[in-house]
């Protein structure tokens, strides 16, 4: 295994974990600032919107910028924002240093997938970009669990402080590992926006970020949906996470051959008709403990297990330009991150906590819509249409 792939990998991990370990600590985030859970759920939220409208951004105006620089910044802003995070002795002080955390990642994580595929030999770039990207399965597995059993079993600004040094153990690697590369070709970014004039890619984003919305109104509020069955056991909560983690990581790996033998829309309609299901049912499963880590599994399962299906469709819609519809539906996925915070705090106040299984059921119903109607839509343009000359020869 290439040690470089590693180094960028562990970034991805830092930043995985960072966006999914606030769920565990949410009661004592709440508690320590004197907030209700549903406005200290908005530390995720920042975190994640400020990812996705800048990641695309950042890639684009820092297009000449040295490779190396640039993650060595992102890391360096995402390590500063997390210490300062632990010693924010306000709530507001917490939130901004939040936002400066996913701007730090939002330099990272778009650079490294680039970086990744500059440091190998074509035919080896799938495999590069599966390594990095398998940073941010991983974190859901180990890295946030772990967060939450330190957040737990000490204080939560402990946590923040964990989470940080990832970031810095990266920092070093590429620091001491990663040698300068070549600037790839500019794209700007009115081009990376230009595949949503095709309604087929504007219908499978759209997918995704309802799924992820619906998928993470109970994952950002988890240890309030799962209160009854944790009990206030931090190694419980560390283990249902777990339970998460692992389930999407072993669906990302069996994914592909799932589409390989069913094809993408009929997993895509079977895993997001289970998620609708099993989602509905948490105010019931979520009572006890091992109905939550079946009903824990299932979701892990199915909702990571869409994201595959779902670049797979847009590349295939748009071979020619793969980066940039990939690099947009991780932005969908993460603006769908931010509008679970918001709408899980708003379910929180007008039902309650045990109860967001019923929105989050609703919004991913409306996401199983909205996949049949972009598959009839690829269905009647026959064969995919290349979109490349959307971006222009800056691409090529």
């Amino acid at each position: 295994m290439d040690k470089r792939l590693l180094i960028l990998a562990l970034g991805t991990f830092a930043l995985g974990t960072d966006s999914f370990v606030v769920a565990g600590v949410l009661p004592e985030i709440s508690h320590a600032f004197g907030v209700g859970i549903g406005a200290a759920g908005q530390m995720t939220t920042i975190y994640a919107i400020t990812y996705a409208l800048l990641a695309p951004t950042i890639a684009a105006v820092a297009a000449s910028v040295p490779r190396k620089r640039l993650l060595l910044s992102g890391l360096s802003l995402f390590v500063v924002a997390n210490l300062a995070t632990a010693f924010s002795p306000t709530f507001s002080m917490a939130l901004l240093s939040r936002a400066i955390a996913g701007l730090g990642a939002a330099i990272f994580s778009p650079t490294a997938m680039g970086a990744g595929a500059l440091l190998v030999p074509p035919e080896r770039r799938g495999f590069a970009l599966a390594v990095i990207v398998a940073g941010l399965t991983t974190a859901t597995a180990i890295g946030s669990p772990a967060g939450a059993v330190i957040g737990g079993l000490g204080d939560w600004r402990w946590t923040m402080g964990f989470v940080s040094a990832l970031g810095a153990a990266s920092l070093f690697g590429v620091w001491a590992f990663l040698p300068e590369m070549p600037l790839p070709p500019a794209i700007a970014l009115r081009q990376r926006l230009a595949p949503l004039a095709d309604a087929r890619i504007a219908l499978t984003l759209a997918t995704t970020l309802l799924a992820m919305t619906g998928i993470f109104i109970p994952y950002t509020y988890f240890a309030v949906v799962f209160d009854r069955a944790i009990g206030g056991n931090a190694a419980m909560i560390g283990a249902l996470l777990v339970a998460w983690g692992l389930a999407g990581t072993l669906s990302n790996l069996l994914a592909g051959h799932l589409i390989d033998t069913m094809g993408s829309r009929k997993v895509l309609v079977a895993m997001l008709i289970a998620l609708v299901i099993d989602i509905a049912l948490t105010p019931w499963t979520g009572a006890h403990v091992w109905s939550s880590i079946l009903a824990i599994a299932i979701w892990g399962a199915c909702g990571w297990g869409i994201l595959v299906p779902q670049q797979h469709r847009l590349v295939t819609l748009a071979p020619s330009i793969a980066p940039v519809v990939v690099g947009l539906n991780t932005s969908g996925t993460y603006l769908g991150v931010t509008m679970a915070g918001v709408i899980g705090a708003a379910g929180i106040g007008t039902l309650s906590g045990h109860e967001l299984g019923f929105i989050a059921a609703a919004i991913l119903a409306v996401a199983l819509l909205l996949s049949e109607i972009a598959s009839r839509r690829i269905a009647a343009h026959g064969k995919a249409q290349p979109l490349g000359a959307l971006c222009c020869s800056t691409t090529s």
